[in-house]
């Protein structure tokens, strides 16, 4: 029988001690943030502590918290978040770290934790530019080996950098500038009186 969060959340704080920045519940969801120096060894706490025993990745992502400046958020930009669930025991928690330098935003691998791990980073070394050290192949996965920039950054173009095309003269794929002209998109607006109101046929 699954325990409640808040004991699954005493639970965390005794296994991981002083690695434990922070823990709370929300709607019904167990949340823990760690240093990033911590990463690997809270992994691995995570997955052999016999009350917790998270035996599975679920999910891991990168986020890019640039658009929180000034709500509070005192941590970097750049953020692990993996999510896991114990099978064993029916519990998830989510798991959080800020990456220590926003320049190169750099966290341990934990592809020899779990190696459902293995795509998980690369997606977020891809889209985010977070680097896994350790990781046994840390390369694109999503965008072209020849991509500049990281897309899911909140500083990234919103019509990329470069676009493809192929050139039937030179019988090829090249790549060019973008050629879009960014425009601002205003939604229509609709102002009539029973618009979508079915009653009024």
């Amino acid at each position: 029988m699954p325990v409640t969060p808040e004991v699954l959340l005493t639970r965390l704080q005794d296994a991981l001690g002083d690695k434990l920045l922070s823990g709370r519940v929300a709607l019904g969801e167990v949340t823990v943030e760690v240093r990033p120096e911590d990463w690997h060894d809270v992994a691995v706490l995570l997955r052999d502590t016999p009350g917790l025993r998270f035996d599975e990745l679920i999910d891991l992502c990168g986020v890019d918290y640039a658009a929180y400046a000034g709500t509070g958020l005192e941590a970097g930009r750049y953020a692990a978040v993996m999510h896991l669930l114990s099978v064993v025991r029916n519990h998830r928690v989510r798991v959080r770290a800020f990456c220590a330098d926003d320049e190169l935003p750099v966290i341990a691998s934990v592809v020899d934790v779990w190696a459902a791990a293995n795509w998980f980073e690369r997606e977020a070394f891809d889209l985010v530019g977070i680097v896994f050290d350790g990781h046994p192949d840390l390369r694109r996965i999503l965008t072209d080996y020849g991509f500049i920039g990281h897309p899911f950054r909140k500083d990234f173009p919103v019509y990329g950098q470069v676009e493809m095309r192929y050139d039937p003269e030179q019988k090829r794929v090249i790549y060019q500038p973008v050629s879009i002209d960014p425009r601002e998109v205003t939604p229509r607006i609709v102002r009539e009186e029973n618009f979508g109101d079915v009653g009024h046929g």
